[in-house]
């Protein structure tokens, strides 16, 4: 299933297009788009939900690592996956571009650009950005493949080998 790899393609440019508008037009304090989204521009040095922000920078080495080894393992069990596993090919290919998108601004600045902020009028969920929503978006298609539920299923072609049709 090397072919959805184009997935990762479109998250890593959608990841990277948006933080360099992000740091554009986002030098100043946030800017509300609805009552529970702002726009706030902000550097993670660390990793999700900011464990480690404080650490005293060898906490990019080690996530550059991460991040590393986990996209060329996505890339072997991509290798592995036939067509019927369409719903773990499109999770892993979110996946990897997410990953790749954090890896390249880790590599680059030294931190991660995130700007996407939800609320509810004191509570604020961690800042994010389009890599971080397409890993968990990926997260959560592999734990529902996890527990059988499909979204998304592979077409089978009545009469083919695999298919129930004959």
């Amino acid at each position: 299933m090397v072919r959805l790899l184009w997935i990762a393609v479109v998250v890593l440019v959608l990841d990277q297009a948006s933080k360099l508008l992000a740091l554009e037009v986002l030098a100043g304090p946030p800017v509300a788009v609805l009552p529970f989204f702002n726009l706030n521009l902000t550097f993670n040095t660390g990793a999700a939900f900011g464990f480690l922000n404080q650490a005293s920078g060898w906490q990019n080495w080690f996530f550059i690592g991460i991040a590393g080894t986990v996209s060329v393992v996505i890339v072997f069990m991509m290798r592995s996956l036939t067509r019927h596993d369409l719903q773990t090919a499109v999770a892993l290919s979110m996946i990897l571009g997410g990953a790749i998108g954090n890896l390249v601004d880790r590599v680059r600045l030294g931190y991660v650009i995130d700007f996407i902020q939800l609320y509810y009028q004191t509570w604020s969920w961690p800042v994010f950005n389009i890599a971080d929503s397409a890993i968990t978006i990926g997260a959560v298609l592999l734990a529902l493949d996890l527990f059988g539920i499909k979204i998304f299923k592979s077409r089978e072609h009545p009469g083919a080998p695999g298919s129930d049709q004959t």
